[in-house]
């Protein structure tokens, strides 16, 4: 079974949703990427990780997550080695169970090409890909690819999308729904829009896939409104504005692996 459907099977035994940190993979630079979810998941604060791939053109994404694939694509970070570093944490000493989900624009999955991608990934114990800029129009091809492999496409749904394009996005996903609960673009909001409970709960009536919900949850309170409408909640521009916050201030690896540590802890407290 593949990792998240084996994920959200214990999740609804336990009546809990999934806590789904993302990072941006070589910012500051991959060993401490890897060693923030190694940290995560020995302390058993994160169900499931989501991997940013750092591309110059950026889909959906804020300044925030932005301004990281940058620093880590002037650093020369390839594809090849974030991989390779994913496949190192399934086999180390405490090998990491966690799903991962790899964030990437198709321009990468189509210049590698997609199925030598897709084993690629599969060797490196990658259960999922997010792909934010494959219309679902265009998606059978890669959702059959990756079924072979028993690897999941996860694809988003927003609140601006319509009723009938969000449910032919549902019947070609799987794994999980990602729901972008803000329209616009990623990054911390202090409010989230009132309507997604309304939203969330139609789309539940319409597909049996684990609903997770993303994009400017940044607060232990956002956390625990959202907890129990949701299988899963995925966090992001918060924890690399705060990976990127610490390296800039000198601080060591350690460090950095600390206050995420700390802030992911407050955020599964409130689940």
């Amino acid at each position: 079974m593949n990792r998240i459907d084996a994920l959200f099977a214990r999740l609804n035994q336990e009546n809990r949703p999934a806590l789904m940190p993302f990072l941006t993979a070589g910012d500051p630079d991959l060993e401490t990427t890897a060693s923030i979810i190694q940290n995560l998941a020995d302390e058993g604060l994160a169900d499931m990780f989501e991997i940013g791939v750092p591309y110059s053109d950026p889909i959906a994404d804020g300044p925030v997550i932005a301004a990281s694939y940058n620093r880590a694509l002037l650093k020369g970070i390839h594809v090849d080695q974030i991989l390779g570093k994913l496949g190192v944490l399934r086999v180390g000493s405490k090998p990491v169970q966690a799903p991962f989900v790899t964030m990437l624009s198709y321009a990468i999955v189509h210049r590698i090409g997609v199925e030598k991608y897709l084993d690629q990934a599969v060797a490196s114990g990658v259960d999922g890909l997010i792909v934010p800029d494959l219309p679902v129009e265009e998606a059978a091809g890669l959702l059959s690819l990756a079924t072979i492999r028993g690897l999941k496409l996860i694809q988003l749904i927003t609140p601006t999308t319509p009723r009938d394009r969000a449910l032919a996005i549902a019947t070609s996903t799987t794994g999980f729904i990602y729901y972008v609960s803000v329209a616009g673009i990623t990054g911390e909001r202090r409010a989230l829009p009132p309507d997604i409970k309304e939203n969330v709960s139609w789309l539940r009536e319409q597909t049996s896939l684990p609903i997770c919900i993303g994009f400017g949850i940044s607060e232990p309170e956002q956390v625990k409104l959202l907890a129990s409408i949701s299988d899963g909640l995925i966090v992001g521009s918060a924890i690399v504005r705060r990976v990127h916050t610490a390296a800039e201030s000198g601080a060591s690896q350690s460090a950095i692996v600390a206050e995420i540590r700390d802030y992911v802890r407050s955020l599964r407290e409130s689940i």
